[in-house]
């Protein structure tokens, strides 16, 4: 009877016929690193390629451990190891023990070598980086139109801000002719003045899957843009010369996506979380203005015309009651010392004296007589009384001391 088997058991049979073989055991292996992966559980990834083959590698955490080399793509390399087969997935494949560098790969030297050039140029100056919009209307998408990219942006859009339109401009993203098309696309973006910002993306991808990247046409056309562009290529252990070039670098398409389009729902919060603080700044303005409005019209009001000349009249009325009594004062005062000086000047007046019952005598050429001395006997007098004067003559003199109760 004929026996037919499982996958389950081909592959178990399979996995013994090569397990068994002995020329698959302590092989070594002398090839290219391609499509290198890190587990999170710590297992590496990666295909092992020459010019006309490949086969899928893989190095479990527990030899990993001891690794002293750091893999990547392009890494030219001798495994150590033995072939076989997993069974799960009916996969031959190549379990690697050991590692040791063998020299850099073709490609890795060429994505090196144009890397140098383009930076001593000066494509990758941080200075020449053209910051993103805040709130772009469009935006502008460079990547197959059937991969899962553009679904993705699409989502994560509709998602945050369905507001923002999306332009796609369609570019194969591996093979032959994929840089020259994704330097026309970007191209023809950067044309548009509705776009204002562009995103350059494709999901992961080995080395050479991801080479139109690390094309210096590609390099160059995303220097050329005004646009800003965001270089989102591969997965975020993925590097290539886009990134370097781009204004900014976004580790996956859906990374870009959130980084390019922000969320609505935070912008909304923000613009009333600015119109609160605008309307209490303008009450507080506005209060501060109402305050010296009323200082100014209080000023005002002090400093008006008739309000001045009115405090000037009721000043000089003051003014004018003070001078007026003053004047009265002062003339009092006048009066009285003139009427005082008038007593005195009256009391040591000539008819004053001569009303006390003096004489006022006087030679004859008018000499007033003072001095006993200035008469002789003979010489005639004239005595000046109160009413009157009367004339004599000198028959004696006495001569003495001065005094006024003598004559």
């Amino acid at each position: 009877m004929e026996r037919i088997l499982t996958v389950a058991e081909l592959n178990e049979y399979v996995r013994r016929s090569l397990a068994s073989d002995p020329m698959l055991r302590g092989l070594r292996l002398r090839g290219e690193i391609s499509n290198f992966k890190r587990h999170s559980a710590g297992h590496l990834y990666f295909s092992l390629k020459d010019e006309q083959a490949r086969i899928a590698c893989v190095m479990f955490r527990s030899a990993a451990a001891g690794l002293r080399v750091a893999l990547r793509d392009g890494l030219r390399v001798v495994l150590s190891g033995s072939a076989a087969l997993y069974p799960a997935a009916g996969q031959y494949q190549f379990y690697v023990d050991a590692v040791h560098e063998d020299g850099v790969g073709a490609l890795y030297l060429a994505f090196e070598q144009l890397k140098a050039r383009l930076q001593a140029e000066g494509l990758f100056d941080a200075a020449l980086k053209k910051p993103l919009p805040l709130l772009p209307e469009g935006v502008g998408i460079v990547t197959s139109p059937t991969g899962a990219v553009v679904h993705d942006i699409c989502q994560i859009a509709a998602r945050r801000h369905p507001g923002v339109a999306l332009y796609l401009q369609p570019a194969r993203v591996q093979g032959e002719g994929a840089a020259e098309e994704i330097a026309a696309a970007l191209a023809a973006l950067d044309r548009r003045p509705d776009v204002d910002v562009i995103i350059l993306g494709r999901g992961g991808g080995s080395l050479e899957e991801l080479w139109p990247f690390n094309e210096e046409t590609v390099a160059r056309a995303i220097f050329a843009c005004r646009t800003p562009v965001v270089s989102a290529v591969g997965h975020e252990t993925d590097v290539t010369i886009a990134d370097f070039v781009a204004d900014v670098r976004a580790s996956t398409p859906s990374a870009a996506a959130e980084l390019v389009i922000p969320r609505r729902e935070e912008w909304l919060a923000m613009l009333r979380g600015m119109k609160g603080r605008m309307d209490r700044a303008q009450a507080q303005r506005m209060a501060l203005l109402g305050h010296r409005l009323t200082g100014l019209r209080a000023r005002l009001e002090l400093r008006q015309p008739a309000r001045q000349i009115a405090e000037r009249r009721m000043l000089l009325d003051g003014l004018r009651t003070r001078l007026d009594a003053r004047a009265q004062s002062m003339a009092r005062e006048r009066r009285m010392r003139v009427e005082a000086l008038g007593k005195r000047l009256e009391a040591l007046s000539l008819r004053a004296v001569l009303a006390r019952g003096y004489a006022l005598a006087t030679l004859p050429d008018g000499t007033l007589l003072t001095d006993a001395a200035q008469a002789r006997p003979g010489d005639a007098l004239r005595l000046t009384l109160r009413c009157g004067a009367v004339h004599a003559r000198v028959t004696e003199g006495e001569h003495g001391e001065k005094s006024e109760d003598k004559l």
